[in-house]
């Protein structure tokens, strides 16, 4: 009893004498808020002249960069890619840079070239790590397939310092998706029966002979195919923790006449179970992502105009983002309370998406959407509108801020504050971020930048980022670095000379960014003619 007596005395004795210590712990939290410090890191090339990270609203992808901030994708050398290249995989995320491709792992400041399945000049892209290390990507295998006429390409996984090869279902082609933290892997996989509407030969490479596609489920060695809702094909590209998998998958065989090809929903395969998520009336539905609630995002085409989403030129179908959770299917664009969606990119564990949104002020940003609302994250001082690509745990939201003359600035949002990426390059070099890709939950970021150099001059494009650009990640500076010389601040007084026309951290969320000759309609027409561009026909969009 005495020692408690003496225990509580010391106690009330020391307390006074803490409370300085406490409020500057708060003042010192509250300071890190305000400002932003992170390292930046060029991942460089094997030779060639650019590298990527694949792109998560393009290609279905996700952890690109894993929760202990190791980061995979491709990267070009000097050795120029053959004529009958894959190019749905190969010459860069553009597929317009004539060089063969490695995939590549950067993890504790190191890059890592992971190879190629066996074979001369094959290509090979990385796509999605899980916190083992395993990571899940394609390669060319040197054979070429003789319906197409362009190399094959297989589904690989980098295991253990080996790559192995998926395998198909009989067929010359087999593609990835995700893969989790319990080592499954989504994907999806064609087989030897001929299939005029092949998702993978028809609709991605445009090719009028082709063999059917199946989604799969890989796990403990084994594929297993997951069939389809009635027509001859699926595609499984998105994986979440629960083993769940999401797709689009052809409903029957009868081709529709607004889109050639038969109708085509989204779906949701749990516990050995396919199930339609329906579209918003329209016969082209494609899901965008999953997370590990179960809940989907992706967009559907309209009973009054029901083509196939995101096709560019004038007279392109309207497709509307959706949200599906818990057996229903919601139109975000018209049941969204505060804002019109437009886009949907990625989803959090709690529920929230992120994408570009058109407001009733007349404007057009990065929204947030939570709990049916979306919130106006803006653009950057000076651009038409801006788009969130992916969000944490933590709700920070990195996306892409577009400028009325095409040029484009990476953003970070964060605590009601919009930061241009591009104030964490080095002072002096002159680099632009201007494709963001990822953001994990320590708040770590990927994506491409460009050097000044690329040809965009000041105000460069994202389509530059795939000739001449280089992967990057910033990594954030914690407390016992705030002093490193490799850490540069949102707010630093020596902003980079070629930088002075950026945007500074704007204090709270940018509601007011300036249209200048854009109208609403015409930032929703650019917006979906980019977003046909950056998919290039992948992953389920019409080929252009």
């Amino acid at each position: 009893m005495k020692s408690r007596i003496v225990s509580c005395v010391s106690a009330m004795t020391l307390f006074p004498l803490a409370m300085p210590v406490r409020l500057d712990a708060q003042e010192r939290q509250e300071r890190k808020q305000r400002t932003h410090r992170y390292e930046f890191i060029d991942l460089g090339t094997f030779g060639g002249p650019t590298s990527y990270i694949n792109s998560a609203a393009s290609q279905g992808a996700s952890n690109q960069i894993n929760r202990r901030g190791a980061t995979v994708g491709a990267s070009a050398t000097a050795i120029p890619s053959p004529p009958n290249t894959n190019l749905s995989i190969c010459e860069g995320f553009l597929g317009a840079v004539p060089f063969v491709f490695h995939a590549f792992k950067w993890q504790d400041r190191v890059v890592t070239d992971l190879g190629t399945l066996p074979g001369p000049d094959n290509c090979s892209v990385a796509t999605s790590m899980n916190a083992r290390g395993e990571i899940i990507g394609y390669s060319e295998n040197g054979a070429t397939d003789p319906l197409t006429g362009i190399r094959e390409i297989r589904a690989v996984l980098w295991k253990d310092g080996e790559i192995k090869d998926l395998g198909t279902f009989g067929g010359n082609h087999s593609l990835v998706g995700r893969i989790n933290n319990r080592g499954q892997i989504a994907g999806d996989s064609l087989n030897a029966t001929p299939d005029s509407f092949s998702l993978y030969d028809r609709v991605i490479l445009n090719s009028p002979n082709g063999t059917q596609t199946h989604a799969f489920l890989w796990q403990n060695g084994r594929k297993r195919d997951l069939q389809t809702l009635g027509g001859p094909d699926a595609q499984g590209f998105l994986l979440n923790e629960a083993g769940q998998v999401a797709g689009p998958s052809y409903t029957n065989s009868t081709p529709n006449p607004t889109t050639g090809l038969p109708t085509l929903n989204p779906f949701l395969w749990d516990d050995g179970r396919m199930i339609d998520l329906g579209t918003l009336g329209g016969a082209y539905g494609l899901p965008t992502a999953l997370n590990n609630r179960g809940q989907v995002i992706g967009y559907s085409s309209l009973a009054a105009d029901p083509g196939a989403c995101f096709s560019p030129g004038p007279g392109s179908p309207h497709c509307d983002p959706f949200l599906w959770s818990e057996g229903k299917l919601i139109d975000l664009s018209t049941e969204t309370i505060g804002g019109n969606p437009i886009t949907a990119n990625a989803i959090n564990d709690a529920g929230e998406i992120v994408g570009l949104a058109c407001f009733p002020t007349g404007t057009c940003g990065a929204y947030l959407w939570r709990n049916g609302t979306a919130i106006d994250l803006g653009a950057l001082p000076r651009d038409c509108y801006a788009e969130g690509i992916a969000i944490n745990s933590r709700g920070q939201v990195v996306g892409d801020s577009h400028s009325c003359d095409g040029s484009t600035h990476s953003f970070l949002w964060h605590i009601g504050s919009m930061i241009d990426l591009t104030n964490f390059a080095p002072s002096g070099s002159g680099l632009q971020m201007v494709n963001v890709v990822a953001i994990n939950d320590r708040g770590e970021i990927a994506g491409d930048e460009v050097p000044p150099s690329c040809g965009g001059g000041p105000t460069p494009t994202q389509g530059e980022a795939g000739f001449c650009g280089h992967a990057y990640v910033l990594l954030p500076c914690e407390d016992d670095e705030m002093d490193s010389s490799g850490c540069r601040s949102d707010d630093d007084a020596d902003r980079n000379a070629t930088s002075q026309s950026n945007a500074k951290s704007v204090p709270q969320a940018q509601t007011t960014a300036p249209q200048a000759n854009l109208t609403p309609s015409e930032i929703k027409d650019r917006a979906r003619a980019f977003l046909a561009n950056r998919n290039r026909g992948f992953r389920g969009f019409p080929k252009n």
